[in-house]
């Protein structure tokens, strides 16, 4: 099972975008686990994490997540996809960027 997490400045306006992409999982049978968090939880969180998704309006710590932590896939979401919350379109994304 995946563990997909999401950042934004305070872990709330990456909920629908989790629900929605909660969404697509379900009903694409694509085993995985969620989650948003504040940035401030990444540090916590960054050990579980298969795939860490930054919001746009923090998509400036992309390159010093990437520097911290060299061995983890860390993207961006895209902003057109973030404002149309198009779950879907960003989970597909993350399973190419698994390999799933």
């Amino acid at each position: 099972m995946r563990n997909i997490v999401l950042l934004c400045n305070m872990g709330m306006s990456t909920s629908l975008m989790v629900n929605k992409m909660r969404e697509t999982a379900k009903e694409e049978g694509y085993e995985c686990e969620i989650n948003a968090y504040a940035l401030q939880k990444a540090e916590e969180i960054m050990a579980s994490a298969d795939i860490l998704l930054i919001g746009p309006q923090i998509a400036y710590e992309l390159g010093r997540l990437k520097q911290t932590y060299p061995d983890k896939k860390i993207e961006a979401i895209d902003m057109m996809d973030y404002g149309r919350m198009d779950g879907k379109k960003v989970l597909h994304h993350v399973k190419d960027v698994l390999g799933d």
